[in-house]
């Protein structure tokens, strides 16, 4: 047989498949025999002993034996078949909401049927409803199972044992030896990998002493073997990513001084260790020949706007444009301020684009990053529409990089490519990413971290407190303001619809007008005009409103030190990398600040796992950790939608101790480009990560 015969043996060869089946296959992603064989149980059934029914518990599946002792059509709410079936040991209640005339007359008194189910509690005591069952000759002695029952993720008119009978065939195939290895002899010893084909069938037809706590739970050594290589083949495809983007080329952007010095002895503070590090990482890569692909973690306040204008400066010494997007109108905004006042005194235009920017003036800016008299430009998601054309784009800043996707991103970056070019990118985010996901989602990037906050800032104390006491929050809250302080209030809903939210809000502060007469409020939520939104929020920092009322719209990029207090309403609903967010609107200044979490009893006992990991610490990367053991990583890294990080066995939080491992091997696996491909192929497939990039 050849090198991958089952990869290339489509799921028809199967006896039974036709065009009808393997149309119902394809919705599982199911098209050979190969795919067949890693479409693996989701969980297990124990159906290799018969128990008592005297012995039976509420909750509990099980195969039961049994002689039917009466079989009636009862008329109750519903109408049913319920059978009451004896063993010796106690009696049962078969029930059937849905049967056949056939069905009934098949179980009528005195016939002897075997069954599995889930034993309930009913209306007559210990029930099953809708068992499987069949027949039995109680001469016949028939067998039980000899091993653990599978039960399949399936779909619709795909039934289990349709798919056990499938696997049963796929299986067939493994006696001898045709799933190939792909991972090298000398490796799998190194690592203690047992082979291919054995963890394959011990995870299709578990024997009867298998561990199923350990199965159940993902740790069996079969089942770590095939995460081990579905991370690898995750690892390499992202490594594939990262070599042919650094193929590609890159403008050479050496750091002149020419703007750089003069900016940074404009700035009212010096730059921490941490910025000046950062700082160098990035200028080295700008000046190599191929594409920077960087990665810049800071927490909330940490910095990373300046780092990234010392990026964009170096871009402009060196002859090119840089862009800057932001996933808001509201944060691009706050950066497109900043950056203009850092650099339009050093003789340098910033061009602004944001789809509320219409007719005239749209083309103006339009002008200016077309024909290059635009140095910087920052804007949403707007920047990579059809109509927007760059002179010579040599950086990418993407902020926030979580908010948009990697294809978004990648789509920007297509906007500067020439023939054999790409440029420089330069991701930022504030929501600390956990190693693990650092490890897998982004190992296509280097990564940097800013990991000190510049002096004066002060740390945020957090207060988790029932909202049955919101009359002395309320007090707090005029307490701050008659400091001189201001305050932020978040209202937040567990509905998707922002409607409703923007409606709380409205809500919300007709209230705190009423307690609070002599305090202004503001309103700001996301149904309002950009405009209306960008007026409310310049007043605030105006310091011309004491008080504003909010729906997360103010997550990301609002920066006004004179707010000391934030109050979160039913913060129990937000993930913990949205609260710390949040949490990092106030703590901007040199006074003592406070974040109340109001949340609404009764607390769930992850919700209060959520609050007090934020009452206990500051710490991002911590917040973030947790964040992921709760959330799972497609919501951490906000991918559940853009299809970016999807495993069919591994599981990140589970498995993040092979991830060293798994690196460790993908760079020896690398070399052989050929073997590398194999790997991404059989785990990846159609979907190979990246493959339009």
């Amino acid at each position: 047989m050849n090198r991958m015969v089952l990869a290339q043996l489509p799921v028809t060869d199967l006896k039974g498949v036709g065009a009808a089946l393997a149309q119902k296959l394809s919705k599982l992603e199911i098209f050979s025999l190969q795919d067949l064989l890693f479409h693996l149980p989701s969980r297990y059934q124990d159906r290799t002993r018969i128990m008592p029914i005297g012995s039976l518990r509420p909750g509990v599946e099980g195969v039961i034996e049994g002689e039917i002792k009466g079989a009636d059509i009862s008329m109750g709410r519903r109408r049913s078949l319920v059978c009451r079936l004896q063993d010796g040991t106690g009696t049962i209640t078969l029930r059937f909401f849905h049967f056949s005339a056939a069905q009934k007359n098949n179980l009528k008194t005195g016939t002897r049927i075997r069954c599995f189910g889930e034993i309930r509690t009913g209306a007559s005591g210990l029930e099953l409803y809708h068992p499987e069952y069949r027949r039995v000759d109680e001469a016949e002695a028939a067998p039980v199972e000899e091993s653990l029952t599978p039960i399949y993720p399936t779909t619709e008119g795909l039934n289990q044992g349709r798919l056990r009978a499938l696997t049963d065939g796929a299986l067939a195939y493994l006696a001898d030896g045709s799933l190939t290895e792909l991972i090298p002899e000398p490796l799998r010893q190194q690592w203690q990998l047992p082979p291919l084909n054995d963890a394959v069938h011990y995870l299709h037809r578990p024997p009867v002493d298998a561990n199923q706590t350990q199965l159940l739970e993902g740790y069996h050594p079969a089942q770590r073997r095939l995460a081990f290589e579905e991370l690898l083949a995750h690892h390499l495809s992202l490594l594939k990513l990262r070599q042919r983007t650094r193929q590609q080329g890159a403008p050479v952007l050496i750091a002149t001084d020419q703007y750089q010095k003069a900016f940074l002895h404009n700035l009212p503070f010096p730059l921490t260790g941490a910025q000046q590090r950062v700082s160098h990482e990035i200028s080295a890569d700008l000046a190599e020949p191929f594409p920077m692909l960087r990665l810049v973690q800071g927490d909330v306040g940490s910095g990373k706007t300046v780092v990234a204008a010392l990026a964009a400066l170096q871009a402009v010494e060196g002859g090119f444009q840089a862009a800057v997007m932001a996933p808001t109108e509201i944060l691009a905004e706050q950066h497109f301020i900043n950056f203009g006042n850092w650099l339009e005194p050093l003789g340098l235009k910033v061009a602004w684009l944001a789809g509320k920017l219409k007719g005239k003036k749209r083309q103006e800016q339009l002008q200016a990053m077309a024909d290059g008299s635009a140095h910087v430009v920052v804007g949403t998601h707007a920047l990579f529409q059809d109509e927007v054309v760059f002179a010579n784009l040599g950086l990418v800043v993407v902020d926030e990089q979580h908010r948009f996707g990697v294809h978004q991103r990648l789509a920007l970056r297509e906007k500067g490519r020439t023939d054999h070019r790409s440029p420089h990118q330069l991701i930022m985010t504030a929501t600390p990413i956990p190693r693990t996901l650092t490890m897998s989602a982004y190992a296509d990037l280097d990564c940097s971290i800013i990991d000190e906050l510049p002096p004066g800032r002060t740390p945020v104390n957090t207060v988790v407190i029932s909202d049955q006491r919101r009359p002395e929050v309320v007090q707090r809250v005029q307490d701050a303001c008659g400091q001189g302080r201001q305050v932020y209030w978040v209202c937040t809903l567990i509905e998707e619809s922002e409607a409703l939210q923007c409606q709380a809000a409205e809500v919300t502060a007709e209230a705190l007008r009423e307690a609070l007469p002599e305090l202004r409020i503001g309103l700001i939520h996301g149904r309002m005009k950009p405009a209306e939104k960008a007026g409310i929020m310049a007043s605030y920092k105006a310091a011309e409103l004491d008080l504003l009322v909010a729906t997360t719209v103010i997550e990301v990029g609002v920066d006004v030190p004179n707010a000391s207090v934030m109050i979160i309403e039913n913060p129990e609903r937000l993930g913990l990398a949205q609260l710390h967010q949040l949490r990092g609107r106030v703590g901007r200044g040199s006074v003592e600040s406070f974040c109340l979490l109001m949340y609404h009893a009764p607390l769930s006992q992850q919700g209060r796992e959520r609050l007090g990991v934020m009452r206990e610490t500051t710490d991002g990367f911590r917040i973030a950790e947790k964040d992921l053991e709760l959330r799972g990583p497609g919501e951490v890294l906000g991918t559940r939608q853009t299809g970016m990080i999807s495993f069919k066995v591994a599981d990140l939080q589970r498995d993040a101790d092979l991830l060293t491992r798994v690196k460790q091997v993908a760079s020896q696996i690398a070399i052989d480009p050929q073997l590398s491909d194999a790997i991404i192929q059989r785990w990846l497939g159609r979907d190979e990560k990246y493959a339009a990039v």
